[in-house]
Formats: C-alpha cells, structure tokens, sequence
C-alpha cells in the first residue's frame, strides 16, 4: 500500500476536479502508477504559474509515481484557446524546439526524469506525422462537435467577433489524442491539467474508454489567484519566470517575502514540502512571527527553484538590505559608466533605467509620494541628480517603496 497521496494533495489545496474522486483515491493508494501533465513549450521559460502542476507532480513521485513531463512541441504549434481571448501568436518550430528544451530541464529541477523512476516526451513525435485522413476517420469519430461547443474555453471564443479558427477547434482531439497514445506506449492513467482543461482531459478520458473500454482518471488544479485577486506568478513589472536570466534568484525571493498575509499559509501548502503540522503553525502567526513565515516561505520556493546557495544569498541579501550592511552581491544591480555618474543622473531616468518604475512619470509620482530612496535617504525632490559622491563602498543603493532594492554599481 502506497502511501495516500490524493489526500495529501487535497489537504494542500491541489485538486479542483476530478471525474471520480474515490476511484483516482483507490488507485494512487493500491499501486504505482504513471501519470502526466503537459507544457506547451509557448514561451522559453515556465513562471511560477507552472508551481502548482510541478508541485503536484512532485508529490506523487515523492509517493512513488511516476510522472511523465510532456512538452508539447506539437500542440504549441496549434496554440490552445482554453483560457484565451484571441488566438496564440505563431511560433516557429526552431522556436518551440529551443523553448522545450528550456522547460524540460526546468522540470528536472523538482522531478527527476531519468526513464525509470520518471518519463519525459514530446507530442510533436507522434502529431506532427500525423497522417490527416486516418487521424478524423480513427479519432475524429469519437467527437461530437455539439459536445465540444459546449465546452467554456471553445463558447467563450464563439461568442467574441472574431471567433474560433478551425486551427484551434482541433486542439481538444490532439490533448485527448496525447493522453491515447500515452495511455498505449506507457500505461499511463492519469492526466492532470490546470481547471480551465477541464473539458480537454475529460475528452482524453472520454476517448480512451470508447476506444480501449479502460477507466482513465483526472486530476485538475484551482487556477489560482492572489489575495489581491492577482494572477499567481505575475507582478506590475511582469511574470516571475523561473529561468534565472530573466528573473534573478533575488527578485524570486523578494516576490514570495512580499506574499499578502492572507495568502502565507495557502501558498506554504502549495508551494514548499514542509509538513503540514508546521505550515498551520506558521500560516497562523502574526507581526514579526508572521515575516519570519514569509521568510521560511521566500527561502524554501527559492530552494526549490534555484538551489540552496542562490537561496542563501537571496535571503542574506534581503536580510542586509533591510537591516542594513551585510552582503548586497545577490541583489539586482546595474553599471553605470562612472563618467556618467561624475555628471549626475536624474534620478527620475535612473529609476526607470534600473527598473524600478516603468516611467519617468511613475518615478515623479514616487519622489512626491516620499517613496524614492537613494542609500535609504528619501528623494524630496524630483529634479535631484545622483552622482558619484553618493558611491558607498563602489555601490549606491535604491529603494522604491518598503521592498524594491536596487543596486547601482560604478564601471
């Protein structure tokens, strides 16, 4: 007996659906079983939008599953509508080709797909030779396109000018067409998916049941939200990725340290291992006990991700900024031409320029608010320059607000 994982992933706040709740229990309890979630390779670079699936299959191959990452090097070349009010841009196949590669070693960083213990593959191996007569008459017959209609992603599309492309209305065949081949090459018998592929897993279900007479199962996540009623993984400045060139293991720690209190003991649950007796603990305290458990928070989402070293010096870097002294290396910094800086900068284009504001104008309104900082002394004025006398220790130091350091370093 295995030990029972559905209920783990329930305590924690993984499942939003299933098509049959006890039955997916019984199973996961009474034997090892392979199970997958695929990731259209769209962008080089999943974000912490992904969390939820990856920690989820974490989960189940801590309870000794075997997860299967697929890519969908073919579906991506369709574009899914589920979720989407216009058609994805097209890429190219160089493009999701590159992009694959990228998340699939991002994956490997929470799960380990080595062909035994975990699986890895990519759709385009069995779409893109699809021969298009045989797929409609051999697959296309188990759809009803009243049925599909009906589906959220496909009605709302429907009901906007623009429509669906024929493109698009394919998509649901081609998921279900995955969880069939997967289900016929590896035995697997779970398909898990974000809430808004509801429809799509149910019709992969659907078809390997008419198909094979087999139950398949299905697990989907809530798709999540901030307390702010934020989408989870994005911030004003944009996503938080977990690719470490386009955001840096800082700017991931400072994203979970800056977590609302009400959303701590929700995304300890979702987003780190630790047992579920301390996360009630933490998610309850208050003050200065309720930071240390965004701290433990930023610490191990950043552990995760990045790894015990870049977690350590995020965390020493937050902790220097904040206190004062201490080790800055970790922190963003930009060079600054030291000519440039003998001349002066405004301080309205080197907060734009560093990323702290997106305009001039949004710097002008932070300066007047009182929420400009430069070596944690406020900007009362929004003609001020900063200059090389402001060098301490070769760096000078920004804030803008309570929480977003930068540093500015001489070159």
């Amino acid at each position: 007996m295995l030990p029972n994982v559905f209920d783990t992933l329930t305590e924690r706040g993984f499942i939003a659906q299933t098509a049959d709740a006890e039955a997916t229990r019984e199973l996961l309890q009474k034997k090892k079983v392979t199970f997958y979630i695929g990731f259209d390779p769209t962008a080089s670079s999943l974000h912490c939008g992904s969390l939820v699936p990856i920690m989820a299959m974490a989960h189940l191959q801590r309870a000794g599953h075997i997860p299967l990452g697929l890519v969908g090097g073919g579906t991506a070349m369709v574009g899914d509508p589920s979720g989407k009010t216009e058609m994805r841009q097209m890429l190219s196949i160089d493009a999701i080709r590159d992009n694959g590669v990228g998340i699939l070693a991002q994956l490997q960083r929470y799960l380990t797909l080595d062909g035994v213990a975990g699986l890895s593959a990519n759709n385009a191996d069995w779409l893109l030779e699809l021969k298009y007569i045989e797929f409609l008459r051999d697959i296309g017959r188990y759809f009803r396109v009243n049925e599909m209609v009906r589906a959220e992603a496909y009605r709302a599309r429907l009901e906007r000018e623009e429509g669906l492309s024929f493109i698009e209305f394919n998509y649901q065949l081609l998921q279900a067409f995955d969880y069939l081949q997967l289900f016929e090459k590896h035995q697997c018998v779970l398909q898990m998916g974000g809430d808004d592929q509801w429809s799509n897993i149910l019709a992969g279900v659907d078809l390997i049941r008419r198909k094979h007479a087999k139950q398949a199962h299905c697990i989907t996540f809530p798709l999540l939200t901030t307390a702010r009623g934020e989408k989870m993984g994005k911030t004003a400045k944009g996503a938080i990725w977990l690719d470490v060139g386009r955001t840096s293991p800082y700017e991931f720690y400072q994203y979970w340290i800056n977590t609302d209190d009400r959303d701590v003991r929700r995304f300890l649950a979702l987003f780190t291992f630790l047992p579920m007796e301390e996360i009630e603990k933490l998610g309850v305290a208050t003050g200065a006990g309720l930071n240390a458990s965004k701290e433990i928070l930023a610490f191990e989402a950043t552990r995760l991700c990045h790894g015990e070293v870049a977690a350590n010096e995020a965390r020493a870097a937050a902790r220097a900024a904040f206190g004062g002294g201490g080790d800055l290396s970790a922190m963003p910094s930009t060079e600054i031409a030291s000519a440039r800086l003998a001349d002066g900068i405004s301080v309205l284009d080197l907060f734009v320029e560093c990323g702290l504001t997106a305009s001039k104008g949004e710097a002008r309104r932070l300066v007047q608010q009182g929420g400009a900082y430069v070596n944690d002394v406020v900007v009362g004025d929004d003609a001020h320059k900063v200059a090389a006398s402001d060098l301490k220790e070769g760096a000078i130091l920004l804030r803008a607000g309570k929480k977003k350091y930068h540093r500015v370093l001489s070159a």
